[in-house]
């Protein structure tokens, strides 16, 4: 078994060098401009406090198609209903927070220590890390998810729901969000049958990159993201169509 140890300069080995279940390199630092480095070449950090930093780039990858995304009738009487209320970039930190608590089946602790936390809230200041807050009607978070923006793809960390379909529904704005600004596509990084349930696909890892290279040519759409004036409200009609 060969894994990289990464050298101080924020640079990565190529992704085709990783292990079978994707881990490519340990070391390194969550600067600004490494998270960057490895975003833009098909890479993240997942790792917890009982291990070093460790990079993936798992083949197959999955992804989300704008074209494939599945909002079921319950998601869709919720959303007509306005049982919840969508926000972007409005609470960037309560969202990685509520991820970094939220327990998950088969999962002990968390892996958004403390130093994740930081790293993507600098991201976040840069313009390049985003967030979608899902509200109730009490006005408290529901759900919620982040992800860093590079290019033409928008690449999900993790997402959380303390409200049923709380999470699916925030998904679905953002991609219809993403669609508008001709974006490519969502890199959902690893398969979960959460994300599979919206219309999320395996893509194998060559055919990422090449798709993630195509994405790159464009500016980051970086800064604070909102809708725009009606453009709610026409997210709304098209998810309930």
């Amino acid at each position: 078994m060969v894994v990289y140890r990464l050298i101080e300069e924020p640079i990565f080995p190529h992704p085709d060098e990783a292990e079978p279940d994707g881990l490519l390199a340990v070391g390194g630092d969550l600067s600004s401009e490494r998270l960057l480095s490895a975003y833009a070449s098909g890479i993240f950090p997942w790792y917890d406090e009982n291990s070093p930093l460790l990079w993936w780039s798992l083949d197959p990858r999955l992804i989300l198609n704008f074209d494939k995304l599945h909002v079921s009738k319950r998601m869709k009487r919720k959303i007509k209903k306005k049982e919840y209320r969508i926000t972007l970039d409005t609470d960037f930190l309560g969202v990685i927070s509520n991820c970094a608590c939220k327990t998950r089946p088969g999962q002990e602790g968390t892996w958004i220590l403390q130093e994740m936390i930081d790293a993507y809230v600098k991201l976040h200041k840069l313009g390049f890390a985003h967030s979608v807050e899902v509200w109730n009607k009490e006005g408290k978070l529901a759900g919620g998810l982040y992800g860093v923006s590079l290019g033409r793809v928008f690449s999900g960390e993790s997402m959380f729901f303390l409200e049923p379909d709380a999470s699916k529904i925030g998904f679905s704005y953002l991609v219809r969000y993403l669609e508008n600004r001709e974006f490519h596509f969502v890199d959902c990084q690893q398969p979960t049958d959460h994300l599979k349930s919206l219309g999320a696909e395996e893509l194998p890892r060559d055919e990422f990159l090449v798709r993630l290279e195509e994405s790159l040519e464009y500016s980051a759409l970086r800064g604070n993201w909102a809708f725009l004036p009606g453009e709610y409200e026409i997210i709304t009609e098209n998810l309930c169509s």
